[in-house]
């Protein structure tokens, strides 16, 4: 590899041909502001934020985008850097809607921390003609306040990278705003709901719509039973919220912060996903054996599916009956668990606390309530579960470790690694294992199909069956796979796709990692390590064999796939209009 051997503030560092200042910095030991900037996403040079001085250059040059060259001398912290990036900040202030004491992002955003950094105070300098937008609160799962935004791009570039494109920037000068085609509101336009755009996010001119409210009002409502049920990928990342590093498991702490909330039960969608694995398994194994539509598609990700629904409505026939693992133990607490229990499922409160914006639309979809009346009727982010800790004076560091509730809080290490882009396809492939064979089989582990890239593929011969997998993580990887399968050239029986790239350790309501760790460290994977270390750990690791899960089926579902599971564990899908 070529070599470039240059100074940054004096300190000699050697970088590869063709690195940009930025990177030349970072292996300085150097970091340089940046807003706009997101590695590989948004490389625009457009904030102005990352200036710095270098010899051979005309002036300031932008760090992000400028690639350095032999003997270049790079000075990122002059007063005239200093002063330009005053500046610069001064003049965003100018057009921002500066309500930072009810701001969502407040003391977590990027342009609060770089105004404190350098001193910038709203004194009114460059105070001017300041546009005034209509919050658009049209979509099921966020709102756009553009009267905080400033024109990063990075949304546009997030939707970009997921293939939908429903975002961009209209009209010119100071007219210029990011909105949707034909000034369209969200909710009228093929979004799905991932939420992708508000994890990049610089401010807080996205946000999740929040459901905290109308949680502490069931919360405090005497004639309401309020459970709830928390997703794998919640307990991998909650910590961060807190002040933990990135990848430390928290799962006890939650446990114990939900119970103090006021919650009656606590319970692990880890339950519902081990089910979920035994429908799609039995559903996979009926489709090979009888000639069903292959390749089979997993459902537990509501993005995806929505996204299919709008992009991919003829290929809705692949993918799986199955109802999402939130759905499943939804309607699980309404049917089963209320007759168990005796209770009226009308006065259930069904909580879910999900990694997943897309999960906010999901429990307002079609054939999603097995009760008659909705399998899930509140569903909140991580990042809505840590304000309301925070609310409530929960010292969360400080709690002791708590176990969830039983029966419905036992799962298994097939369970856990959903979070994880291919912990589905790896707990169906164990369950699918022992399925064909007819025994139990010591190989648990298919490490094939872990890992962050967006595309991974393998074949495995299970009883004599060759059965090719693909794993798509992230929309554009999905629409891929999806072309493939349209066109008839997929050579795969079974498919998992997760809407979020990395699957949902990286989901659209996880804590909000700062884009200075975003281009430095691969966090998804320091989370996706949470869940697998937890599965390597665990007693019992293949989802048939979660002895509640064997219950439930001897005493209420009769067998896997049974005609009663499928009236109360199964859904269907519709086409979607791309536009209202």
């Amino acid at each position: 590899m070529d070599m470039v051997n240059v100074k940054v503030n004096g300190i000699a560092v050697s970088v590869p041909k063709g690195s940009t200042i930025l990177e030349a910095a970072r292996a300085a030991g150097v970091e340089i502001p940046t807003l706009c900037y997101l590695k590989d996403i948004n490389e625009i040079g457009a904030c102005r934020i990352c200036m710095v001085e270098a010899t051979g250059a005309r002036g300031l040059v932008t760090a992000c985008v400028y690639p350095v060259a032999e003997g270049m001398e790079i000075q990122t912290n002059t007063e005239k850097v200093r002063r330009s990036r005053k500046t610069t900040l001064e003049m965003i202030l100018s057009t921002h809607d500066k309500k930072c004491l009810s701001c969502v992002r407040s003391t977590n955003c990027e342009l609060q921390k770089l105004c404190r950094d350098y001193g910038v105070e709203d004194n009114g300098k460059y105070d001017g003609f300041k546009p005034e937008y209509t919050i658009d609160e049209s979509a099921p799962h966020m709102i756009r306040d553009n009267n905080k935004c400033i024109l990063c791009r990075r949304c546009v570039a997030a939707c970009q990278s997921q293939f939908v494109s429903v975002i961009g920037a209209n009209d010119r000068g100071i007219d210029t705003h990011i909105a949707c085609a034909f000034e369209k509101p969200l909710g009228d336009v093929p979004c799905v709901s991932c939420g992708q755009c508000i994890n990049v996010c610089p401010t807080g001119a996205l946000a999740e719509k929040d459901n905290t409210e109308e949680l502490w009002a069931a919360l405090s409502d005497p004639d309401k039973v309020v459970l709830v049920q928390t997703a794998p990928a919640v307990r991998a990342a909650i910590g961060e919220a807190f002040g933990m590093p990135i990848g430390t498991p928290a799962e006890g702490k939650m446990v114990a912060a939900l119970r103090r909330l006021g919650f009656d039960k606590v319970f692990d969608t880890d339950f519902a996903a081990d089910m979920t694995i035994v429908e799609e398994a039995t559903e996979l194994l009926d489709r090979v054996k009888n000639g069903g539509v292959l390749p089979m598609i997993t459902s537990c990700s509501p993005g995806w599916v929505k996204f299919a629904e709008l992009y991919y409505p003829e290929q809705l026939k692949n993918l799986s009956s199955c109802k999402s693992p939130q759905q499943m133990f939804g309607a699980i607490l309404k049917t089963y668990y209320a007759e168990k229990n005796g209770l009226d499922p009308k006065n259930i409160v069904s909580v879910s606390v999900m990694p997943c914006t897309a999960k906010k639309f999901e429990i307002g979809r079609e054939d999603e309530s097995a009760a008659g009346v909705p399998d899930v009727d509140i569903s909140i982010t991580t990042r809505e579960l840590a304000r309301m800790i925070d609310r409530a004076g929960l010292r969360f560091n400080d709690l002791p470790d708590e176990e969830f509730d039983m029966p419905l809080g036992e799962d298994t290490g097939a369970a856990v690694i959903f979070g994880a882009t291919g912990g589905v396809m790896e707990a169906a492939l164990r369950t699918a294992n022992d399925l064909l064979t007819g025994k139990s089989n010591d190989k648990v582990d298919f490490e094939e199909v872990r890992g962050m890239d967006g595309l991974k593929e393998a074949t495995y011969n299970i009883a004599g069956v060759e059965v090719k997998v693909a794993i798509a993580s992230g929309l554009t990887s999905a629409n891929y796979v999806m072309s493939k399968i349209k066109d008839g050239t997929a050579p795969w029986t079974f498919v998992e796709i997760m809407c979020c790239p990395g699957g949902c350790i990286n989901g659209g309501g996880q804590p909000i990692v700062p884009a200075s760790v975003r281009n430095s460290e691969d966090y998804r994977a320091k989370r996706a390590k949470v869940l697998y270390d937890l599965d390597r750990n665990m007693p019992v690791r293949k989802s048939h064999e979660n002895p509640m899960v064997k219950k439930i089926y001897e005493e209420y579902f009769g067998s896997f796939g049974s005609h009663k599971a499928h009236e109360i564990l199964h859904t269907s899908y519709v086409a979607r209009k791309k536009f209202k």
